[in-house]
């Protein structure tokens, strides 16, 4: 189960031309990177290799992993973001 955050962002703004721009960020939580052996001087990894929610969006378990028990933190972040422009020229004046 991957989990995406998408944040849609348009940028209006009152000018001659008409321009108009959208920025879709998509996050992803890959591979637990904890350290479970820190405490011991050692460096040993649980091996979960994807983040999966806990619980559902807006709870405190959504921020627990299902499958390793870490917190989101600890799972690598992986963000892909695409902005799209758009513009269309200014109508001409006779």
């Amino acid at each position: 189960m991957k989990k995406r955050q998408v944040v849609v962002k348009r940028d209006r703004s009152e000018r001659s031309s008409s321009t108009s721009s959208s920025m879709v960020r998509i996050v992803r939580y890959g591979e637990c990177q904890k350290n479970h052996a820190a405490k011991l001087g050692g460096y040993a990894i649980d091996g979960c290799r994807e983040f999966m929610a806990s619980g559902e969006e807006g709870t405190t378990k959504a921020l627990t992993c299902a499958a390793c028990g870490c917190h989101r933190n600890f799972h690598r972040k992986e963000v892909e973001t695409e902005v799209v422009c758009e513009y269309s020229p200014p109508s001409s004046y006779r």
